[in-house]
């Protein structure tokens, strides 16, 4: 057998003369043009020409126009180029692979005795392929050749499937079996026949790959799982493609995979039993027969992929991968890993991949991001929201300073977003003096949250300063702002308690419209004020028309009236009586704990203190506190 130059791969001669010669014009500016003239290293090759690099690294995109091949027919003629160019490597491989005549000298062999009938028909009961081989010894005990004694049925089934005719002289009886198939003696076979003679256990299986050159036409290309067995004196060869139907069908339509070689040189393929359903193809209808035919079956977008997954395998001999996308409505994607399959020294000569259904990982991905791009989308415009209804609050609420101490009452306030939300809610107070030395006092709680709370609040707020203004009572006060809501439409509702101190009288007259009651901090006890005549009123932006009555609440001095929204004390699924307690104890413990509240910073440190106490992590709404303290005596 001849042999190429240490250090020289045989492929690099020639193997691309045809292409070089300028065929292929007509992939001429495609993303493969002149792919045909790479050699084994990739060197001129028209792929890199082709991927001279735009942002993309695809290369650049030719556009078609009247009498010009469209941007597909170039990428098929790019992908018939390349394979072709890989044959032809092929080619001179086989041709300087050629097997070397064996020694016309050596003696022949001393004929076998014939192979009993019974030992034949036992062969042709094994359910694989399978050959008898007879080890030819010298004197010394030493093995010098093999002769091939005989085969079963299913062994000459596998020869007339797989092996070119005319390719291998008719079977005429026992002969050496590197005699009858030369190239053989090239593979690990000969180790495993020894190995299984001397050691005498089975060797295998393994996988033996070869080729028999065929006059006229490419070299067929053999790849089995191959077991030897001594078998008295003999040797039992048998292989099979290794296939396990059953099971390996159901494992591939479960997990959507299925795998096949491509063999370049005779263009054919060798799939797994799921390939079709892999690549959604209906019953019946034929596998596609090779690379060409897989290239039919893609979306034209894909075939760029493809060609660049076959020049990593084919010129840059590694493993490549790459998603591709099948022509038809479903949108089916299949993921291909390849890797090359090359005698040592020799040019790739098939590609061995696997193919993986990732239609719906695909889908899932895109919902999946798409959903995220949504989601930031909301998120971005909640936080602009959050800081517009922020800045809002900022401008139209009030900052306690302690300046209606001397008209007899002192004020402190406190106020905590909604931290589960956007942030911002629809609380509000307000506590200013009106002509005639009595003072305005108010906490409400608009419905909602972000902009549209606070743009509520805001009308409310200010409302209520403009009708305090016309020295009505307070019963008055609230039937009007409940008209207002009830104008502003029927999403505009919200709860309140509104209220005078009068300190001619040292009392606070105060309506509640659906609120939670004020708390009364007199002597070191709290306790709940009572509700105003009828109870509590309805809530504000319900029914239009609804009278309010007030409720009156004499003041004697140090008393502290706390004003609240229901953030402060409700939480989901628990009972309002006993938010109702929870809210009383922690206001008389703080009390305790924080008892010099004689100046406004001694009420601001206990209304913080009180906050702090009631607030924690299951908190879903924002939440206010008004405190209010007598100051004269």
């Amino acid at each position: 057998m001849e042999h190429a130059p240490s250090g020289q791969d045989p492929t690099d001669r020639g193997s691309a003369d045809r292409a070089s010669t300028g065929q292929g014009s007509a992939g001429r500016g495609s993303m493969a043009q002149g792919s045909a003239a790479q050699d084994s290293a990739g060197q001129g090759s028209m792929a890199q020409d082709s991927m001279a690099q735009d942002s993309t690294g695809r290369g650049p995109a030719p556009r078609a126009s009247a009498g010009q091949p469209s941007r597909a027919a170039l990428d098929h003629q790019a992908l018939r180029e390349l394979l072709a160019a890989q044959r032809d490597r092929i080619g001179v491989y086989a041709l300087t692979h050629r097997p070397r005549p064996h020694d016309s000298d050596a003696p022949a062999p001393v004929p076998p005795a014939p192979v009993p009938a019974a030992v034949q028909e036992l062969l042709d009961a094994l359910p694989m392929a399978a050959l008898l081989v007879a080890p030819l010894l010298d004197a010394d005990g030493r093995i010098t050749d093999f002769l091939y004694l005989t085969q079963n049925t299913r062994a000459v089934a596998y020869s007339r499937a797989h092996v070119p005719a005319a390719s291998v002289p008719r079977w005429s009886g026992p002969v050496r079996l590197f005699d009858r198939f030369p190239v053989l003696e090239e593979t690990g076979l000969p180790r495993m026949l020894a190995d299984a003679h001397h050691e005498r256990v089975p060797q295998g299986p393994e996988i033996v790959e070869w080729f028999i050159p065929r006059a006229g036409g490419p070299p067929a290309r053999l790849s089995n799982d191959v077991v030897v067995a001594p078998c008295g004196d003999h040797l039992l060869v048998t292989w099979e493609p290794g296939h396990r139907v059953r099971m390996a069908v159901a494992a591939q339509k479960l997990v959507r995979t299925c795998w096949a070689e491509w063999n370049v040189a005779d263009g054919t393929v060798a799939p797994s039993l799921g390939f079709g359903h892999v690549l959604g193809l209906a019953p019946g209808v034929p596998a596609p027969a090779d690379l060409l035919g897989l290239a039919d079956l893609l979306a034209p977008a894909s075939l760029p992929e493809l060609y660049r997954l076959l020049y990593e395998v084919f010129l840059r001999k590694r493993r490549s991968e790459c998603a591709l996308r099948l022509k038809g409505s479903h949108e089916r994607v299949i993921r291909v890993v390849a890797e090359p399959v090359r005698p040592r020294g020799g040019p790739v000569w098939a590609v061995r991949a696997v193919l993986v259904d990732i239609t719906d990982d695909t889908r899932r991905r895109a919902l999946a991001e798409a959903a995220g791009a949504e989601a930031r989308r909301q998120r971005a415009r909640a936080e602009a929201l959050g800081e517009l209804a922020g800045a809002l609050r900022d401008a139209v609420l009030p900052r306690s300073s302690g300046a209606l101490a001397p008209y007899g009452i002192d004020t402190a306030a406190v106020y905590r977003p909604d931290s589960t939300g956007s942030g911002v809610g629809g609380d509000w107070y307000k506590a200013r003096r009106l002509p005639g030395g009595r003072l305005l006092l108010a906490l409400g709680d608009a419905r909602g949250h972000g902009l549209e709370a606070v743009t509520l609040m805001a009308k409310l707020r200010y409302a209520l300063a403009g009708l305090a203004y016309t020295d009505a009572p307070v019963e008055s006060l609230t039937h009007w702002l409940n008209d207002m809501a009830c104008d502003d439409g029927i999403e505009s509702t919200a709860t309140a308690v509104i209220a005078r101190y009068h300190p001619e009288r040292r009392v606070l007259r105060w309506t509640c419209a659906g609120h939670p009651l004020p708390v009364l901090l007199r002597a070191g006890r709290a306790a709940l004020l009572p509700a105003p005549p009828g109870g509590p009123g309805l809530t504000l932006g319900v029914l239009p028309g609804q009278s309010y009555a007030a409720a009156e609440t004499p003041l004697a001095p140090d008393d502290i009236v706390l004003f609240y929204s229901d953030g402060l004390v409700e939480r989901r699924d628990t009972d309002p009586d006993e938010d109702a307690a929870r809210l009383l104890d922690a206001a008389e413990q703080v009390l305790r704990d924080h008892p010099a509240v004689r100046d406004h910073g001694g009420l601001q440190a206990y209304a913080d203190a009180l906050m702090a106490r009631l607030d924690g992590p299951h908190r879903s709404d924002d939440v206010t506190l008004l405190a209010l303290r007598r100051t004269d005596t």
